[in-house]
Parts: structure tokens; sequence; C-alpha cells
């Protein structure tokens, strides 16, 4: 198992009383003590609560993500 610190966050233009695909920057702690940096694309529900679930949020279409991480990339998110 592993918790999640989320460092930055970018979302799809929110949309009221839908559910909004968000871009992550994170930390992922796992219970051993380790820790692996990373992102991953995730859902927020409408009340602003993330999905937190196993396996991947599902991603409509190319143009989507590319959307999210051109996003993200103007935030920083890729820079060391």
């Amino acid at each position: 198992m592993a918790y999640v610190k989320i460092h930055r966050e970018v979302p799809e233009e929110p949309v009221p009383n839908r559910w909004n695909l968000c871009f992550q920057q994170v930390t992922y702690h796992y219970d051993d003590g380790g820790e692996e940096d990373g992102y991953r694309f995730i859902w927020r529900r409408p009340d602003g609560s993330l999905q937190a679930a196993r396996g991947q949020a599902r991603i409509e279409s190319y143009e989507h993500m590319m959307e999210l991480v051109e996003m993200a990339k103007k935030v920083g998110f890729f820079r060391r």
C-alpha cells in the first residue's frame, strides 16, 4: 500500500456537477519506507474529492491528454 503526496495539479476546464480529469505531479510513499516521484491522471468528483481507486483514469482522447500535459508544462511540472 502507499499514500500519495500531491505536489502540483492541473485540472481540465472545470464543469460544475461533472467529474473532471486532473494531471498531478506526486510522490508515492510506500509502507516499506520507500518513495517514488512521478505523475498521474486522476478524476475529481463533482464535490472536489479524488476518485482514489486501483487502476488508471481513462483518458478519452490523445488531444485531451496532451492538453493537460501542455498545461502542466506551462506551470513547470517537468523542470528539475
